[in-house]
């Protein structure tokens, strides 16, 4: 594997605003998710997507948590959703969210999603309909919906990233989880001509016909809950800004982990918060110097 490091970053710098951009220009980001018992991991996923430098925010969540979500993230557009029995994203959720993708450059879905919700019959229509100006993220619940549908995953032609975690992959791969390695991970990748970043102590993220990068990981501190909705929106936010998926991930998982490295020098290795996170991310933003 190559190493995730300085040099690679510089070698592969993150595209610049210009001098006259504007908020729509600067990237316009939907992010969709949440339920009635989580109703707060959007605000996390959408503060690290604007930190990131996303220029225009929207949200979309379920309808009961749609209000408080919009007082806590004022920066945001918020738009409510159909919900199922258990307070989860309901199948009517699916076109509500692709109705909204007609003007947005990049749409994270699955943040706060539980088990419980409608996954595959909300992810279908956005399937449905891919752009060539257009990614998609899948986090959560929406990872392994996409187990059955690899040609609709494909007919996006390497514009989607899957950010899952071990138990998320074995149900994305339908094995078990003992199976999952790097290895599988080059494999879901070439499966379904996406970026799949599998998440663990140190990452693997492995892309169609490149070597997989490796980041030795952030620390244990990022072990704690909300931290995988802040990679998410950092990696949705510069997929809105134009970064191809294999770089947007890659600047993500480095951009994230040391976020967390910063918080465990400062604060303590454990302890910090997920929302203490994403504060960290534009001065680190700053193009890094090669090691050598």
């Amino acid at each position: 594997m190559t190493a995730l490091d300085r040099d690679w970053l510089a070698d592969h710098p993150l595209p610049l605003p210009e001098a006259d951009t504007n908020k729509n220009k600067r990237g316009r980001m939907l992010i969709a998710g949440g339920s009635a018992q989580v109703p707060g991991a959007l605000r996390l996923t959408g503060e690290a997507a604007l930190r990131a430098g996303a220029g225009k925010l929207q949200l979309a969540t379920v309808a009961s948590a749609a209000p408080l979500l919009g007082m806590a993230m004022p920066e945001a557009a918020v738009f409510p959703l159909a919900a199922n029995p258990c307070a989860e994203l309901g199948a009517g959720a699916g076109p509500e969210i692709a109705k909204l993708l007609e003007q947005c450059d990049a749409l994270v879905l699955g943040p706060g999603m539980g088990t419980e919700a409608d996954a595959e019959p909300v992810l279908a229509p956005i399937l449905a309909h891919p752009r060539d100006d257009f990614a998609l993220l899948l986090d959560a619940a929406a990872i392994p919906a996409a187990a059955t549908m690899a040609d609709a995953v494909r007919a996006f032609s390497g514009r989607v990233v899957l950010t899952p975690h071990p138990g998320e992959m074995a149900r994305l791969m339908q094995c078990d989880d003992s199976d999952v390695t790097p290895k599988l991970a080059q494999h879901a990748a070439d499966r379904f001509d996406a970026i799949l970043v599998l998440k663990q102590a140190e990452t693997c993220i492995a892309a169609p016909g490149e070597r997989p990068l490796h980041y030795p990981g952030g620390g244990p501190g990022l072990a704690t809950g909300g931290s995988g909705d802040v990679l998410a929106g950092i990696i949705g936010g510069l997929l809105a800004r134009g970064a191809s998926p294999r770089i947007a991930a890659a600047w993500g998982v480095w951009l994230h982990g040391e976020a967390g490295r910063r918080l465990a020098a400062r604060i303590g290795p454990l302890g910090f918060l997920a929302r203490e996170l994403p504060a960290e991310i534009p001065s680190l933003m700053t193009a890094p110097q090669p090691a050598h």
